[in-house]
């Protein structure tokens, strides 16, 4: 139930832009966008925040009463998106999440089970999108070899395509 697809990125600096234009998918359910970093997930919350995307963001330097706030409110439908890392991957249970972006690649292919699995979890439909950089080309081939797959290009329409 779980169609995997990755988004070729040249540059660090457009994943932002990327995921923005993705934002409108976004809104019509509920995303999980995961970052290798406490900082990244800081950075990017600050960053999407700044361009009016309501976000909420979810890491290990927050206390258990603010993770479960922030959790609770996602559960519920008040918060549409999360960004978080993969330190709390397992405890997001998250039934009414279909969709999950991988802003950064992980760094262990078992992180990227934890990530996606439950997109699949009841017979649910889920689809995970996954940044990648030229660096990144080797890890996703280890990815489709782990999970047997093949995870199909998405194109997006950048500024370039547009002018």
């Amino acid at each position: 139930g779980i169609k995997q697809f990755y988004v070729s990125i040249e540059k660090e600096d457009w994943k932002l832009d990327t995921l923005c234009d993705l934002y409108e998918t976004v809104t019509t359910t509920q995303a999980i966008i995961y970052c290798n970093t406490r900082r990244k997930v800081d950075w990017l919350t600050d960053k999407m925040g700044q361009r009016d995307f309501t976000v909420s963001s979810l890491h290990g330097d927050m206390t258990h009463q603010e993770q479960e706030t922030i959790l609770n409110k996602f559960r519920s439908g008040l918060s549409r998106v999360l960004v978080t890392t993969d330190l709390l991957s397992g405890q997001i249970d998250v039934q009414q999440v279909y969709l999950v972006i991988n802003y950064d690649l992980p760094f262990r292919r078992e992180d990227y089970i934890h990530r996606v699995v439950k997109l699949g979890s009841f017979g649910r439909k889920g689809v995970a999108i996954s940044f990648v950089k030229a660096e990144d080309t080797l890890m996703l081939r280890e990815l489709e070899e782990f999970c047997d797959t093949r995870f199909e290009e998405m194109t997006m329409n950048t500024e370039d395509e547009r002018s």
